[in-house]
């Protein structure tokens, strides 16, 4: 019966958005070409070095305020069709193919267009990975609601899919072996070795493109033979998905008061908002 729930809960999901997906090359050439692109972004972003308030200052003085708020506003639109595809965005690529030229008034410009995110769309830019400096957009509410919703049908069936992977996780403890979730999955009748009709590849989009949106951490286990892999939650899940609204997913699907799992409540409730603890790394750009 909790597994028919659960299938009913992807199934609603699927009806409501029906994508196709495209052939991908072989996993193995994919990371090849991943390793090799980060590989290259890393050099160019390394070759970066923050300019200085001294130096965004007399940068701004040789621009005009239109010249600012059009390259602002070329920010603000890169993201915005970035964030379509939940990929986090690297610094190197906005200098890159973005700021170009106006790099010297690139804190200025970050600047700017997280007040635009914040009053225009109620976004807010966020730094997740300060080392090689990567953002994302996770909305700006006091009380966030995560885009795939557990108390009505999310309108993405991936994401769907998604937040049955992270409630499992969740639930386990926040670390699950690979062979659980795909084993839960195939009750549903969502088979990793074979073909979904929504899904495409359901192996490469849970370990590959949730990895890259970083929703999900696929995460090998040391000493195993064969080789064993785990999930945890990514650090977008961590922004934008509320454990609390979780556990009233979990509740209706087990008929349950979410309060009768004490460890992941008292957890759930320790945060009121996953967003606050990270947010203010937007405010520090790097």
């Amino acid at each position: 019966m909790q597994g028919c729930r659960l299938d009913v809960a992807i199934r609603c999901a699927a009806m409501t958005q029906r994508k196709r997906l495209s052939n991908a090359q072989s996993s193995s050439q994919s990371k090849r070409q991943s390793n090799s692109f980060m590989t290259q972004e890393e050099d160019e972003d390394a070759t970066f070095i923050q300019p200085s308030t001294s130096q965004v200052q007399r940068g701004l003085e040789k621009l005009t305020p239109a010249q600012v708020d059009q390259k602002t506003a070329e920010v603000v639109q890169y993201i915005l069709v970035k964030d379509q595809k939940k990929i986090p965005v690297r610094r190197a690529d906005l200098v890159k193919h973005v700021v170009k030229d106006y790099r010297t008034i690139y804190p200025e410009v970050i600047k700017r267009a997280t007040r635009i995110f914040e009053q225009v769309f109620g976004l807010k830019l966020v730094e997740i990975d300060p080392k090689n400096h990567m953002y994302i957009l996770v909305n700006n509410l006091d009380n966030p609601v995560p885009r795939a919703s557990p108390v009505e049908c999310p309108s993405n069936p991936k994401m769907g899919l998604l937040f049955v992977i992270l409630s499992v996780i969740f639930m386990k403890g926040g670390v699950v072996r690979e062979n659980l979730i795909w084993n839960i999955l195939k009750k549903l009748r969502v088979d990793p070795g074979q073909k979904h009709e929504e899904f495409g590849d359901v192996r490469k989009t849970v370990t590959d493109e949730f990895v890259r949106q970083r929703y999900l951490e696929y995460v090998r286990i040391p000493h195993t033979e064969p080789v064993e892999y785990e999930f945890r939650w990514g650090q977008r899940a961590d922004m934008e998905v509320s454990k609390a609204q979780i556990l009233v997913f979990m509740g209706q699907i087990h008929e349950q008061d979410p309060r009768s799992w004490s460890q992941q409540y008292r957890e759930a409730h320790a945060i009121s908002t996953p967003s606050s603890s990270q947010a203010s790394s937007s405010s520090n750009h790097r």
